[in-house]
């Protein structure tokens, strides 16, 4: 694997155990904020070592995640099983340099250990007895192979960290741990140093969850003389009641908020602000994300999740959204969610309705359903509360209404001249009115305004519509209905 020495490196380094969850992407977003804003790489390395849990299923959820999210890594991703042998090599040669010994102590024996350490009080860290042992006096049987950690001399090991400052730990409160296993495997510890150093990662930016292993790390990247990487350990994501983020405060994964139809450049802004700031701006483009983001703007708490925040920024980044790109958001919503994929004619309605279905929208659903009366197709079905309102004596205002339109101009100044008449003729106030249209337009209560509908329909089929509610009888329930249903659950969440 060939090394770039020159600019920042950045990685994310997924286990494929599951779906991406919030946090991950969170984690992944820093580092790809980083890279980019400094003209740095962003490598993917899928940590897939644990066999029994790592499946192709779940890598491929993590892939769509990051792709749906909008960040594109460089390269191909990495397999860190697939490099095994690359791992033991380093071991065996920590080995055959001194810096790493053979240890033949059992599971059993380790276990026993510590089981009698933890009963007489006293600390249960292992202290292999075959540290110094000659290759002599070794059985011939299986082995483990341990680094040594430094107890002469360095007595600590200090982490400069970008997020936490400094963290100092004493070199007697740690054990020699494993770097190859009795069966060749490697662990961990050791797999994700030699990626990271054959990668030429020079910044690792992860959850601090992992602030323990980077001191355990270090002791490799210094037994190797390698360059140490910039640590920078970010706080965890908490739910809105400040506990850990997990199932119990809902969506998880980055594609159910795909699937409630948040747009991906919004989730991408709502997660730079967790945890991070640029003085007092909350929305703000990824233009400016990629040109403001930084290490020391990270702050040391945990961020908790604010869900009316998320649709705050949502709805910013919809309304300023360009049409032609809100179009194809919606189209892949549609898509991720299963549902009917826009026709022609839809797509064409969508495009002259989109000004005045942007306004106020929190996600793409909210477009989906304020756009009803777009992807309808005659006759227009009416839901329960629509029924209601197209009453016998509403149909025939609804009939008497068509006359009157279609000897007017189509604009806007004449409607609003037209209905406001109309109410005042039968003594209603404007809303009632309203409501029969919209029972008519879109078979729906809550839509946009009734003149930016009869706008976008224009005057012929605007007029048929209302034509058809009018004519209807009072037990005949509404026309076919052809738009899109409700978004159903990803695929991932059944």
């Amino acid at each position: 694997m060939a090394r770039n020495p020159d600019g920042v490196v950045t990685r994310f380094a997924p286990s494929p155990t599951g779906i991406l969850h919030i946090g991950g992407a969170r984690t992944a977003l820093f580092n790809w904020l980083y890279a980019r804003a400094r003209g740095g790489q962003f490598l993917l390395r899928i940590e897939d070592t644990d066999r029994a849990r790592s499946t192709t299923e779940a890598t491929d959820a993590v892939l769509t995640g990051l792709a749906w999210l909008g960040l594109g890594w460089d390269g191909e991703p990495i397999s860190q099983f697939a490099r095994r042998a690359r791992h033991a090599a380093i071991a065996n040669a920590m080995l055959a340099g001194g810096r790493a010994y053979k240890c033949f102590s059992t599971q059993e024996e380790i276990q026993t250990f510590r089981q009698a350490a933890r009963a007489g009080g006293r600390s249960t860290l292992f202290r292999s007895p075959w540290r110094d042992v000659p290759d002599s006096a070794h059985p011939d049987t299986p082995f483990a192979i341990r680094l040594k950690i430094p107890r002469n001399g360095t007595k600590t090991t200090v982490i400069k960290d970008a997020v936490q400052g400094q963290v100092t730990v004493r070199n007697d409160q740690l054990d020699d741990m494993i770097l190859l296993r009795s069966d060749g495997t490697p662990t961990y510890m050791l797999a994700v140093v030699v990626d990271d150093f054959d990668m030429g990662v020079t910044h690792v930016i992860r959850g601090d969850d992992h602030l323990n292993n980077a001191v355990r790390q270090t002791q490799i990247y210094t037994a190797m003389g390698w360059p140490m990487p910039v640590w920078a350990h970010i706080p965890l994501l908490h739910g809105p009641d400040g506990r850990k983020l997990s199932k119990r405060h809902g969506a998880p994964g980055v594609l159910d908020y795909a699937a409630k139809g948040y747009p991906p450049a919004a989730l991408r802004n709502y997660l730079t602000r967790l945890g991070w700031s640029h003085g007092d701006d909350e929305v703000f483009t990824d233009a400016q994300a990629t040109d403001w983001f930084d290490l020391p703007g990270i702050g040391k708490s945990p961020a908790r999740l604010d869900l009316k925040k998320l649709d705050s920024v949502a709805s910013w980044h919809i309304a300023r959204m360009d049409d032609a790109a809100l179009i194809k958001e919606v189209s892949r919503f549609l898509e991720l969610t299963g549902q009917k994929p826009l026709s022609q004619s839809q797509n064409d309605g969508l495009k002259g309705a989109m000004y005045c279905l942007k306004d106020r929208a929190r996600s793409l659903d909210d477009i989906v359903q304020k756009a009803r009366f777009v992807l309808v197709e005659r006759p227009v079905d009416q839901d329960a509360k629509s029924a209601a309102v197209l009453t016998d004596a509403s149909r025939g205002i609804l009939l008497e209404l068509t006359s009157h339109l279609r000897n007017d101009r189509w604009t806007r100044a004449e409607l609003e001249a037209c209905l406001t008449t109309t109410a005042a003729a039968h003594g209603m106030a404007f809303g009632k009115l309203a409501q029969m249209l919209r029972a008519a337009l879109a078979g729906r209560t809550v839509t946009p305004s009734v003149y930016d509908m009869m706008l976008v329909l224009g005057p012929d089929e605007t007029i048929a519509r209302l034509a058809d509610a009018a004519a209807l009888h009072s037990d005949q329930p509404g026309g076919q209905y052809h738009a899109l249903p409700g978004p159903p659950q990803p695929a991932h969440a059944a």
